[in-house]
């Protein structure tokens, strides 16, 4: 926890982009993402429908089914926001996007929603992984594993540039 108020301080800050509980990468049940094969990060047990965006920043790539999509943000970071666990599989369906790529967003704007019943009922982990995609832009992240987080208001996360 010491080190997690250490970066506070030092580190940008990334809102929560659903509501949930903050999770490590490794205990998330896909080996792509617990093995760190698309890069570090970390993940949210969901509870919510809604995502937004962790940062400022413009929506740099949104996948065609809408399960997933990418952010460059202003200091250059780049993250991808992944949606549940094989959920590309429904082909956009239970997904619901008023945004494109391109499009600015601030810390905290909707960015989608989903049909959380309708996703579970088909079986779906809708645990949501925020992973680092560019490596070399910043030196270490923390965040406060098993915390619960309100989306798009509390901070899941801190990273050092």
């Amino acid at each position: 926890m010491f080190n997690f108020l250490k970066q506070k301080k030092e580190g940008k800050a990334l809102v929560a982009c659903a509501d949930g509980v903050l999770i490590e990468l490794e205990k998330v049940n896909d080996p792509v993402f617990s093995e760190k094969i698309m890069g570090d990060g970390f993940a949210i047990k969901t509870k919510g429908s809604v995502f937004y965006s962790p940062a400022d920043g413009v929506i740099s790539m949104l996948f065609p089914s809408n399960h997933a999509y990418a952010l460059t943000l202003e200091d250059g970071m780049e993250l991808l926001v992944h949606i549940g666990i094989n959920t590309v599989e429904e082909e956009g369906k239970g997904f619901k996007c008023n945004l494109s790529a391109g499009d600015k967003v601030k810390s905290g704007d909707e960015i989608l929603s989903i049909d959380r019943p309708y996703l579970e009922g088909k079986g779906y982990d809708l645990t949501t992984m925020i992973i680092f995609t560019n490596k070399e832009a910043y030196e270490d992240f923390s965040c406060e594993f098993g915390r619960e987080v309100k989306g798009g208001k509390d901070i899941s996360a801190y990273y050092k540039a």
